[in-house]
């Protein structure tokens, strides 16, 4: 097995005792799929002989002796390995009592209650969203870091907290986490942030509205979101509108081609695009129920070991608006931004905002109304995977 030697460009991999380099390219990740949580390996160097082991056997394609390595976390009820690092979870009492049942779990970003929508409107939207799950047979486990602890399900006090916003909440990726952690922050979670963490919970069914993407204007400035790297990594079925209108549809649906993310249409052949029930962007795959959608799950999650993937539903025909005033809008909008000198992370919730102004409150309507028909379809979706 060639060895790496541990340069500036390495990437370190839960823990001191695994070091990868030379991801070469995004169509590499295609071309050479792997089974295990750490893809894509060419090139590791160890610094013990356990480590050595487990290298070799991610090479080789065989899993390494249970237990052998501080990341393993044990397999799942077909035998696949995990390889996710101890996480000092904390669960609600409803979602612990949902796992100690056998009670299908629906994983929920909270950054739209802490920082995407307005009081009280983030509030109302936590709850549809959650009694939504319920109604068809799952329980809702919004996940949340609060001062410095990681959440699996939140109590009412805590998500009326996010969502009053009475002090400075962080908006948490998957980068940001071991800061929020260390320093006892307390934050939403976003689509990357939830992937990750809904996957150490075991939680494989994920609903939120949109998911971040390539940023209109990335050849001037190179803005691509987190969540597409967790996407590709976290084996977890996340249920969204599509990308967030704002950004540049057809290069984010390339970037999950690129990194071997299937986007599966419920009930549609095209791409939707958040606010609007089409795009103009064919999508290869589409399901027509969540029977369906659970075995393109299971095959992707058990059978293969892979990543996530994407199920986008179309946002409610009644509220959904048409596409081609929502780019009249979007442009006003990142004028607007651009001469304000809004950037990174803060540019979503403007844009939000400043659309739901724009629109006289349509844009905020039809937010509302697709969180609650996604919540509605993971929650079917979570049922249909948990029957064997």
């Amino acid at each position: 097995m060639p060895v790496g030697r541990r340069g500036s460009g390495a990437l370190k991999q839960h823990g001191p005792a695994v070091h990868v380099e030379h991801l070469r390219s995004a169509r590499q990740l295609r071309e050479r799929p792997s089974k295990w949580l750490w893809p894509q390996m060419t090139m590791i160097s160890c610094r013990s002989s356990s480590s050595a082991r487990l290298a070799v056997g991610l090479r080789n394609g065989d899993p390494p002796d249970d237990h052998e390595h501080p990341g393993f976390s044990g397999r799942d009820s077909r035998g696949a390995m995990a390889y996710m690092p101890p996480m000092d979870l904390r669960y609600s009492e409803e979602v612990r009592r949902a796992k100690e049942q056998g009670v299908p779990l629906v994983a929920m970003e909270t950054s739209v209650v802490a920082q995407g929508l307005p009081y009280p409107d983030n509030l109302g939207a936590a709850r549809a969203c959650e009694e939504a799950v319920r109604r068809v047979g799952a329980v809702p486990a919004p996940i949340a870091v609060v001062d410095g602890q990681v959440y699996i399900g939140l109590e009412e006090p805590q998500m009326r907290r996010l969502a009053e916003g009475r002090e400075r909440l962080l908006k948490l990726g998957s980068r940001d986490l071991p800061v929020a952690i260390a320093r006892g922050g307390t934050g939403g979670t976003t689509v990357s942030a939830t992937c990750e963490l809904a996957a150490a919970a075991g939680i494989r069914v994920f609903a939120t509205g949109g998911i971040g993407g390539v940023h209109r204007g990335v050849a001037e400035q190179l803005d691509i979101s987190q969540d597409i790297w967790a996407l590709a990594r976290f084996p977890v079925a996340v249920v969204c509108a599509g990308a967030k209108s704002v950004l540049d549809l057809p290069k984010t649906l390339e970037a999950l081609e690129s990194v071997a993310v299937p986007v599966i249409g419920v009930g549609t052949d095209e791409l939707p695009s958040f606010y609007s029930r089409s795009s103009g962007l064919p999508l290869e795959h589409r399901v027509e129920d969540a029977s369906e959608a659970a075995r393109i799950a299971r095959a992707r999650f058990e059978t293969l070991g892979q990543g996530g993937l994407l199920f986008t539903v179309p946002p409610p025909e009644e509220t959904s608006l048409p596409r081609a005033d929502v780019e009249l809008h979007i442009a006003s909008a990142l004028a607007e931004a651009d001469r304000q000198g809004i950037r990174g992370k803060a540019v979503t919730p403007f844009l939000l905002s400043e659309m739901a102004k724009r629109t006289g409150g349509k844009t905020l309507r039809a937010n509302l109304a697709l969180l609650t028909n996604n919540a509605r379809f993971a929650g079917q979706l979570a049922v249909a995977y948990a029957q064997r």
